[in-house]
């Protein structure tokens, strides 16, 4: 146990300030070694009359200082270097703070080392007194020693270490700002907001609010009747019927604003997004895309205010994303002109599951099932099946369960429905695409019923569309969160010194920076896929199906992974719930499985590229996919890239078509070598579906590399277009990172293929942390250009904006 603080000896005597410094610094990682130890006490016990070395083997001349001291106080200091009883953290402190006093009047070049503060101390506090108290040279330099001994340098930063000295308050204010962006930031907002920019900005007005804001720590139900209330707020400002033909009431026949509402209403409560997409997105759009106007007339105004909440039930529990082989059962009656609805028994797996709106609110649900007329299967079709009267009871023959507690989304009502001989009219059959006539006939203007399927699920890729800009605005919403934090938050940094910024650490850009511009990337790609999907006819989107499954993959794959390192990236601040990543990753989780599972979707990414859409509509027959391919695949592997594999030079590797050559290079030779692997096994008597999945990871492969190029060319295209100077740097810089950080982390692949060499490898991961490092300064300003309010950003950990900046922006973002 330490000596009580009161019988531990002063160290404010004239002979015994000297050593302040030494002892305090000493003792500041809590314990001293033998060695220093033994280094101290020979210079405490020297003698006149004693042997003239030291007993560390010092000259006795080093220890002249001790010749000035008493016996009491050699015992002092011999108190305070007790390794039995240490000085305890009261006592540490009360000398901390006389030192600090004391240096406090000393002029900052008297601050040099330890021991020259320690005389430095006494000089000043004899002329205080009117006195001259001083040390000789000769026992500064036994000081001097001393601290050589104590294995401290000779330079002021121990000596700022234990004063912990700040910078001079101007300095200090200055460093606190952010540096100015090397763009105009109104500039860029305006190039991400895009055409709907008031649209834009409506939503996040009214996002803002309280009315539109999750109430915190409320109980499911609770979640979910609020949930409903704020849709009808959504509902009543016509938001919901944006997609739905013009000539129906409440119709806006605006795709394009649809669109734009869903992304921008992502920055908000999921929960509330999820509910706008099933009730007007999914079961609204089925009825507005595979109905015909008898059933928009009669059902899309009541849909559109909210009178009619229904589901989307299509997903079954043993089939998942394989509509196809769904089970569920429409059987023509054609004595009562009526659709029998079943769910066949015993199989669980003809259940329909994960149906948003069907567990609480929905009263009408679109039912995809295998369509029977007569003797004759005509696959999957969609009929309109009540589910619910108008007091909320279910309907004979259906039964409802709810799903219960989920991951996230608990103010979304997902249930699953069982249909028990469930009879509905004729005309319920959504028939803009088959139909059947008052005399029981089965017609269709598409005679292949592949190409029916096809192209009834094409009419429908909107939805894919739509998940893929939301998950887009999640991203942001978790950069911008972490970004503002890194860019104030600080942490370590040099004895003296104020804290580093986190967004200062090279390992903090590296976790973030490449991530923002991943993101930038994506809005490019995704404002692109959605002007094709607004260009392209309603009744025949086949033509983007393929780009919206890829870019729903990457980007929502993306959206999951950024939250979860922008969560680690704020430390604990991050896991607090109030800062949102908590709920982020929870209701952005499923992003990743709803509208399609990513693995199933990249999978129709790579079959797209392995044969034109027309053949693949008419007929899902991979061999003849194979044998389309392989009359133009070349009959070696492709030869070595046009780009050179070993220049290093900062120049090259940012070269736009540079990278470019490389990524289209890679998604050429991927798409080559699994054309002759499936070939190749489809020719030693394999069945082509075998062959298909032999190749699995190779087709997977090749939807990635596809979609990462048609996304650098889309990033590309948008600086081209440019028509603000000023924004090309920052923007090329951030489509280098993009590029570079997407050839880095598959480096493996090129380096295997001989596309590159090692030292281009090498030079393209430097290349990496320089781009980084450049964009550092414009980090906060590139985040602040997504424009998301601070009233709707919510998260307190960035809500205290740099000065100068202002807290709220028009929203940017990357949709029609």
């Amino acid at each position: 146990m330490a000596p009580a603080q009161s019988t531990r000896p002063p160290l404010d005597h004239p002979r015994l300030l000297p050593f302040l410094p030494l002892l305090l610094m000493a003792w500041a990682d809590g314990e001293l070694s033998d060695e220093e130890l033994s280094a101290i006490r020979a210079r405490l016990d020297y003698r006149p009359d004693a042997p003239q070395v030291a007993s560390n083997g010092g000259a006795a001349e080093d220890c002249l200082l001790c010749e000035t001291l008493d016996e009491d106080q050699r015992a002092a200091i011999t108190a305070w270097l007790d390794p039995h009883h240490p000085p305890d953290a009261v006592d540490l402190a009360r000398w901390r703070r006389q030192l600090r006093r004391g240096a406090e009047a000393l002029d900052s070049a008297h601050r040099r080392t330890l021991a020259q503060l320690g005389a430095d101390l006494v000089a000043h506090r004899g002329e205080q007194e009117g006195g001259s108290e001083t040390i000789s040279s000769a026992e500064e330099l036994s000081l001097t020693r001393l601290q050589e001994a104590l294995g401290l340098n000779h330079s002021a930063e121990a000596t700022r270490a234990l004063l912990e000295l700040q910078r001079p308050p101007a300095a200090e204010e200055a460093a606190s700002q952010e540096e100015l962006p090397s763009f105009p930031l109104d500039a860029l907002q305006d190039l991400l907001a895009g055409r709907r920019k008031a649209l834009r900005q409506e939503v996040l007005d009214l996002l803002g609010t309280a009315e539109l804001k999750a109430p915190e720590d409320a109980d499911r139900e609770t979640l979910r009747q609020h949930t409903l209330r704020r849709l009808k707020l959504l509902a009543d400002r016509g938001w919901g019927g944006l997609a739905f033909p013009a000539e129906v009431e409440g119709g806006g026949g605006d795709m394009e604003g649809f669109l734009t509402v869903f992304e921008t209403l992502a920055f908000g409560d999921l929960s509330l997004l999820v509910k706008f997409g099933v009730q007007f997105g999914l079961f609204g759009g089925s009825i507005a895309q595979l109905g015909t106007e008898h059933h928009h007339r009669r059902y899309l105004p009541a849909v559109t205010r909210l009178e009619l909440p229904g589901c989307f039930a299509m997903s079954e529990t043993g089939h998942g994303s394989n509509v196809r082989e769904l089970e569920t059962t429409a059987h023509y009656d054609a004595e009562s002109d009526e659709l029998v609805i079943d769910s066949p028994e015993p199989k669980a797996s003809s259940r329909k599951d994960w149906i948003g709106n069907a567990a609480r609110d929905g009263r009408l649900a679109t039912v995809f099932a295998q369509l029977t007329v007569g003797e004759e299967e005509h696959g999957v079709h969609a009929i309109l099946v009540p589910i619910r009267d108008e007091e909320g009871r279910p309907l004979p023959g259906v039964e409802i369960e709810d799903c219960g507690g989920k991951r996230g989304l608990e103010g979304v009502d997902n249930g699953r429905l069982t249909f028990r001989s469930v009879r509905v009219p004729r005309k319920n059959l959504l028939d803009r695409f088959a139909s059947i006539d008052d005399q029981g006939n089965y017609q269709s203007p598409i005679a292949s019923p592949s190409r029916r399927f096809f192209t009834m699920l094409g009419t429908l890729v909107g939805g894919r569309v739509s998940v893929a800009l939301a998950s887009h605005s999640v991203a942001r919403t978790a950069l911008t969160i972490a970004v503002r934090y890194g860019s104030r938050r600080r942490q370590f940094g040099a004895p003296g010194q104020p804290e580093t910024r986190l967004l200062d650490y090279p390992s903090h850009q590296r976790r973030l920076l490449p991530r923002l511009a991943t993101t930038y990337a994506y809005g490019f790609a995704l404002r692109e896929l959605a002007q094709r999907y607004l260009d392209s006819p309603p009744d025949d989107r086949r033509s983007v199906e393929a780009l919206a499954a890829g870019l729903k993959a990457l980007a929502t794959r993306h959206a999951v992974d950024t939250v979860q390192e922008c969560r680690e990236a704020c430390g604990g601040k991050g896991y607090l719930s109030e800062n949102r990543f908590g709920t982020l990753a929870a209701d952005a989780d499923i992003f990743t499985t709803f509208e399609g599972d990513n693995t199933v979707l990249l999978q129709l990414v790579s079959k797209g590229l392995l044969s034109d859409f027309k053949q693949q509509f008419e007929r899902l027959d991979l061999l003849g996919l194979v044998r389309y391919l392989a009359d133009r695949a070349i009959d070696a592997v492709t030869e070595r890239n046009p780009w050179t594999t070993r220049i290093v030079e900062a120049e090259h590797l940012r070269d736009g078509d540079f990278q470019l050559d490389v990524l289209r290079h890679r998604e050429q030779h991927l798409l080559s070598t699994v054309a002759q692997r499936l070939r190749n096994r489809i020719r030693r008597g394999e069945e082509s579906y075998e062959a298909f999945l032999a190749c699995q990871n190779h087709l997977l492969a090749l939807a990635r590399a596809s979609i990462e190029r048609f996304t650098l060319e889309q990033f590309q295209a948008a600086i081209d277009s440019l028509q603000e100077p000023s924004l090309r740097a920052p923007l090329e810089r951030l489509r280098s990172l993009y590029a570079l950080s997407r050839i880095e982390a598959d480096l493996g692949w090129f380096l295997e293929h001989g596309d590159l060499a090692k030292p281009k490898s090498q030079a393209i991961r430097l290349q990496v942390e320089a781009l980084c490092s450049e964009l550092r300064p414009d980090a906060r300003a590139l985040v602040d250009a997504f424009g998301i309010p601070d009233d709707v950003l919510a998260a307190p950990i960035a809500l205290d904006p740099a000065p100068g900046a202002a807290s709220s922006h028009p929203i940017g973002g990357s949709g029609a």
